[in-house]
């Protein structure tokens, strides 16, 4: 939460003019374009806060939070902002594998919290985009695809930490920041972490897997030994089944490529479950993603939150995650 509650920080926006992030330079004007990962800026804030619930009982910590980060985005000068979130957690994915993540197990207290922050954000002014077949980070993928084409944005900036959206890195124009830790991650910092260029991380992925999402890759194969073999052949189908054509410093080799070999129709599904859908239009113009300050009912709204009731002591400690150890 931002220091003086949601309401109050709404307000500076009607006391003073509208930030701005767009300047001149060689007599264009530029600006930039923030994307927001709703769903993972609403589990970050529920795991991160004390419970906190309305006069009706309603929990609310977390879309408060989102909303007073938000608030502190806008203030600090970000004028072009899109918010994507998952109206639903399963996608068409899960008709592809029946091992990809649903919404079994969520907090209901956090479930709970996912349409009001798409109601909140609207309040807010910003634009969102609840995705239903497709997820909050295909919606990211069209968004940034999309900005990216208007010559008038200088950076794109896909604000989540998750490894899938690094595949939507280009050069330092399209970038990840990670609003946590206050870093950015771009192209050449993609390579650093991954060991392989953003086209690859679908590749990277299917072999890896993502326990996150729910699909466990190929078995023996992990980062390093995916990121040697990738960083040569750069895709699935550019491996060779024969091991001693790799000439890489992967380990167990023969394993590798057997396993591969075996299952390489799995890792094809898995990269496809990795691949983020980008080719849909969410906007007709970056212009759409201005904002310009909260509409009206954000007023109520955000007396509602600033008035909720925090519970000390409550805060929740976040699911963990397994991994099994491979490299």
């Amino acid at each position: 939460m931002t220091t003086g509650g949601v309401r109050t920080s709404a307000r500076q926006f009607h006391q003073h003019s509208l930030p701005h992030s767009l300047y001149t330079a060689r007599g264009a004007t530029l600006l930039n374009v923030h994307l927001i990962d709703g769903t993972y800026e609403l589990f970050r804030h529920f795991y991160a806060l004390p419970s906190a619930r309305d006069a009706e009982g309603r929990e609310v910590a977390a879309v408060r939070g989102v909303l007073g980060s938000m608030l502190g985005m806008l203030n600090r000068g970000a004028t072009h902002v899109g918010v994507a979130t998952d109206h639903v957690i399963e996608s068409f994915r899960n008709d592809l594998w029946p091992g990809y993540k649903t919404g079994d197990g969520i907090d209901p207290d956090l479930l709970s919290q996912f349409h009001l922050l798409e109601d909140a954000l609207r309040a807010l002014g910003v634009a969102v985009w609840p995705m239903v077949e497709l997820e909050a980070d295909d919606a990211l993928a069209m968004a940034s695809r999309q900005a990216a084409l208007d010559p008038r944005v200088e950076r794109v900036f896909i604000c989540t930490p998750d490894k899938d959206l690094s595949q939507c890195v280009r050069g330092t124009r399209v970038v990840q920041m990670d609003r946590r830790k206050n870093t950015i991650r771009d192209e050449a910092g993609v390579v650093a972490k991954f060991g392989v260029p953003p086209a690859s991380i679908p590749d990277y992925l299917a072999l890896v897997g993502d326990a996150a999402d729910g699909y466990p890759g190929l078995r023996g194969w992990g980062p390093k030994s995916a990121s040697a073999v990738l960083a040569r052949f750069r895709h699935l189908e550019h491996i060779p089944d024969d091991f001693r054509q790799w000439a890489v410093n992967a380990a167990n080799p023969g394993a590798l490529a057997l396993t591969l070999k075996r299952e390489r129709d799995l890792a094809f599904l898995f990269r496809d479950l990795a691949t983020l859908r980008d080719d849909g239009e969410l906007v007709d113009s970056v212009d759409d993603l201005r904002w310009s300050g909260p509409r009206d009912e954000f007023t109520d709204l955000a007396r509602r939150f600033d008035a909720a009731r925090t519970v000390p002591g409550s805060a929740r400690r976040p699911p963990r995650v397994r991994t099994d150890g491979r490299t």
